[in-house]
């Protein structure tokens, strides 16, 4: 009897291109958490609103981008503390966001992948910032690195935003966040999950929800007075 051994040779054609789908993205990884692999799991983007909707001239925007839903997380939380704090939000995915007319400031988020936000939120700051430079905006981003957020891993972190800001010279944030995120193994692909492994990538959720909250709460944002004068600012159309 003979026994075909089953090697790379006796693959078949669609395990080698599985295989090599996942390396990729693993490669794909930078400073921070950024694969692109297949997901495994349903994963879930928030969207809400809170506060006293009559409140036209405190109303705040919390925008994100996200790929597994962590950052979707902490701008509910962003969003939920301005609410304690007496605004009306809007926490929205920024692809399905197109008009800011409504918004008195406006809370951008991004995770970082291959050391970079997303495309998709350079370019929302891009598409609105004849908006975005006349109103109070703050920009947050999330990253694995944080999931020891010392200050030298903080400073790393922030970094990251100065290709956004340089990128849109006109538009001044009134503040700047950087958190850790949350790394679910389930919503990767085979590979991608053994070489992050292999890599001691910590598995979990690192979100400091009581920093994320105090960051929101501290932010100019949070500020019923200032909303209320940028909201005089643009209906001057100043």
């Amino acid at each position: 009897m003979t026994i075909k051994k089953r090697g790379l040779d006796g693959m078949r054609r669609r395990d080698v291109l599985a295989l090599t789908q996942g390396l990729i993205g693993a490669v794909s990884l930078g400073a921070c958490f950024g694969a692109t692999p297949s997901h495994a799991a349903p994963i879930t983007f928030t969207e809400a609103s809170c506060g006293d909707k009559s409140l036209a001239n405190q109303k705040i925007l919390v925008a994100y981008a996200s790929k597994y839903g962590s950052t979707g997380g902490v701008a509910e939380a962003i969003g939920q503390a301005l609410c304690r704090k007496g605004a009306t939000v809007d926490i929205l995915l920024m692809k399905n966001v197109t008009d800011l007319s409504a918004y008195q400031g406006v809370v951008v988020g991004s995770p970082v992948y291959m050391g970079k936000w997303l495309p998709e939120a350079v370019d929302f700051m891009k598409s609105h910032a004849e908006v975005l430079r006349r109103i109070p905006l703050a920009c947050f981003l999330v990253c694995m690195t944080l999931h020891e957020p010392t200050p030298e891993n903080m400073a790393k972190a922030l970094a990251y935003l100065d290709p956004v800001l340089k990128a849109v010279p006109d538009i001044k944030p009134v503040g700047l966040g950087a958190f850790a995120g949350a790394l679910d193994y389930s919503h990767l692909s085979w590979a991608t999950k053994q070489i992050m492994k292999s890599k001691g990538s910590p598995e979990g959720d690192f979100r400091d929800w009581k920093a994320i909250r105090a960051w929101a709460e501290a932010s100019a944002l949070a500020n019923p007075v200032r909303l209320g004068a940028a909201a005089s600012h643009w209906r001057h159309g100043a």
